[in-house]
């Protein structure tokens, strides 16, 4: 049997019917480490475009917790695409456990070229990600395209631990490509006018002047870390990493917490869809 038999079968109960709000929770095998997440439609006129990953598994002897929020624009599908198989393309990569760094880029890039390859329309619309694996509760990996983020309570100090990739930021690279960025007033800074990210999954018409690789990072687990947040732009837009840490910090269950953030970006008025996960590790 395919050793990552398990891993694929784990992201089936992840896989479900769409709706305009999902939450949930969990814990690892010792229930040390918790987790809650909530996603809330935006008020746009689309269906949800945000999915995620919250779960523990257990590969080749390790628990891994895998965490993820995909933020799609111009549809769901390269989101939910990502939901399916970036965890796995990650843990195949041979050489996974000894060079989680490159592993998790070459899966990125990888993941990237099966979406664009796709004999179907699947590259026409495009995502963010932002994903964080933790193994056996003692080392995270993050990583991210995009503008989801990943920020960390340190001692209750809020530590960002992904890159935002604007295009203003990386103005010089797409302008190499051939691709340019504008500055609409009132507007926010978009790759040839359209794409308010400077890397992201999928996007055909626009690839030639994206990214896909991501910024990744390691972190150890000890004991000043309180809890991680992984959340997509429409909570980021209207909250700063700290505010977000000191409301997370006040309530101990990570469910609630999660509903907390998404329920104060709502009454922030963030129109766009809204997408939380809380890992509280102490």
């Amino acid at each position: 049997m395919d050793k990552f038999c398990c891993l694929k079968s784990s992201f089936s109960k992840l896989v479900s019917t769409r709706s305009s709000c999902s939450t949930g929770k969990g814990k690892n095998h010792e229930g040390s480490i918790k987790y809650g997440f909530t996603l809330v439609k935006g008020r746009a006129n689309h269906p949800m475009e945000d999915y995620h990953v919250a779960n523990f598994v257990q590969v080749q002897g390790k628990e891994l917790g895998l965490f993820a929020i995909y933020d799609g624009h111009l549809g769901d599908q390269v989101p939910s695409y990502l939901q399916k198989n970036l965890f796995s393309n990650i843990l195949k990569e041979g050489a996974f456990w000894d060079d989680p760094a490159a592993s998790i880029s070459k899966a990125y890039l990888n993941t990237d070229q099966a979406i664009l390859s796709h004999s179907s329309d699947l590259g026409r619309g495009g995502s963010t990600a932002v994903t964080a694996i933790l193994i056996n509760g003692q080392m995270l990996w993050t990583a991210n395209v995009g503008d989801s983020r990943a920020v960390l309570s340190r001692k209750g100090q809020a530590v960002q631990l992904t890159t935002d990739h604007e295009p203003n930021t990386e103005r010089g690279i797409i302008e190499n490509k051939g691709g340019f960025v504008s500055n609409i007033p009132g507007d926010v800074p978009r790759v040839n006018g359209q794409l308010a990210v400077a890397r992201a999954f999928g996007d055909k018409s626009l690839k030639s002047h994206l990214r896909s690789d991501p910024d990744v990072h390691s972190t150890d687990v000890d004991v000043d870390i309180d809890f991680l947040i992984l959340a997509s732009d429409g909570l980021w837009k209207v909250m700063a990493n700290q505010e977000a840490v000191d409301i997370a910090r006040k309530v101990k269950d990570p469910l609630k917490a999660a509903k907390q953030l998404t329920a104060e970006a709502l009454k922030r008025e963030s129109k766009d869809d809204i997408s939380c996960v809380v890992v509280r590790f102490r």
